[in-house]
Formats: structure tokens, sequence, C-alpha cells
């Protein structure tokens, strides 16, 4: 007897939900750390204060910054010039704050310390969530893309019928992830073509 059958999307797996926050939660804390490196002795001895603004807020760092320097740099005995530094901090900040940036800079996944100001922040901030949503659905892409590889080495190594069953239907639940992955990825790409 012939019986049709519906494909059905099969659900993700808890699991991969998890490992997923996880690394979230996991690279969150390392770009926090690495945004608050502190200048050395040295650079706090040689720095141009202007310059020095201008470099951390295009590298997107909030005004707070200026408190982790004055720290630093108190232990080489040397007190930031906080006139210069604000003032290009200010010009690097009308420089980074386009919606231009804000998509480039959520397309390359880093992170936005909420540095721009009110007037700029509306226009960088929707460019930088589209940005962001492409990198985030181009690592989905990419993680179920290894995941794919690894199922289909347990299928090739599978000893018996029902190991190579679980890997075959396994490979078919990441092929409906993948294919919404990409899709998605389309999508966001798409999206952050559009003109602001």
């Amino acid at each position: 007897m012939f019986r049709a059958c519906a494909l059905r999307r099969p659900a993700a797996p808890a699991a991969s939900a998890r490992r997923l926050l996880r690394l979230s939660v996991l690279g969150a804390a390392l770009a926090l750390l690495a945004g608050c490196a502190a200048m050395s002795e040295q650079e706090c001895r040689t720095a141009d204060w202007r310059e020095q603004g201008l470099r951390d807020a295009l590298d997107g760092q909030p005004r707070s910054r200026l408190a982790d320097i004055h720290d630093a740099c108190a232990k080489a005995g040397v007190r930031p010039v906080d006139g210069l530094y604000l003032d290009g901090w200010s010009r690097g900040l009308s420089q980074f704050c386009t919606p231009d940036n804000g998509a480039r800079w959520g397309r390359q996944g880093r992170s936005y310390a909420n540095s721009c100001p009110p007037e700029l922040e509306a226009a960088f901030s929707d460019r930088y969530r589209a940005g962001r949503r492409a990198w985030d659905a181009e690592q989905a892409v990419k993680r179920l893309q290894g995941e794919q590889r690894d199922r289909q080495r347990a299928l090739d190594q599978a000893k018996d019928d029902a190991a190579r069953r679980q890997a075959r239907d396994q490979l078919r639940a990441l092929d409906w992830r993948l294919r919404d992955a990409r899709e998605e990825l389309d999508r966001a790409e798409w999206s952050l073509r559009q003109p602001y």
C-alpha cells in the first residue's frame, strides 16, 4: 500500500542552542576584555592625547575609556590631557557613527559599546543591527556546515545499519537547518544591500 508522507522539519536540538549560548557569552566576555586593555606605561609617556582620542573613537570605544586610561597611566605617573583626548574622540566619533560604518562594523561581527551620541545613534544602530544579523546568519551557516561534515564522517565510519540510519537521519535534519540558515543569510544580505 502506498502512503504519502509529508516532509517535516525536525526541531533543533536543545544541546545546540545551549552550546551556541555558551559560545556567545564567551565571545562577549573576550570582546569586553579586549576592549578594556589599558595603555602601557610607554604608551602613556609618549601619547599624543588628541590622536589617542581619535583612535579610540574610531575603534568604537565609549567616552568611559578615558577613565581606563587615567587608571593605567596613573601607574606610570602620567596624567592624560582630557581636553585633547576628548577633542580627538569627538572628531573620531563623527567618523565612526555613520550608517555605512555601522553596517560594516556589524557585518564584521564586532561588538558595539553604545558610543554614538543620540543624534547619530539611530542611523548607526539600525545599520549595525542589519550587518550583525548577516554576520550571525553567516556564522550559523558555517557552524551547520561543520556539523554536517562531522555527521558525514560518522556515516562513513558507521559499522552497522543502526548507526548508518542514525547518521542519515541526522544529516537530513541538518540539511533542513542548513537550508533555513542559508535563506536567512540571503535575506540578511539583501537587507544590508538596501539603501539607507
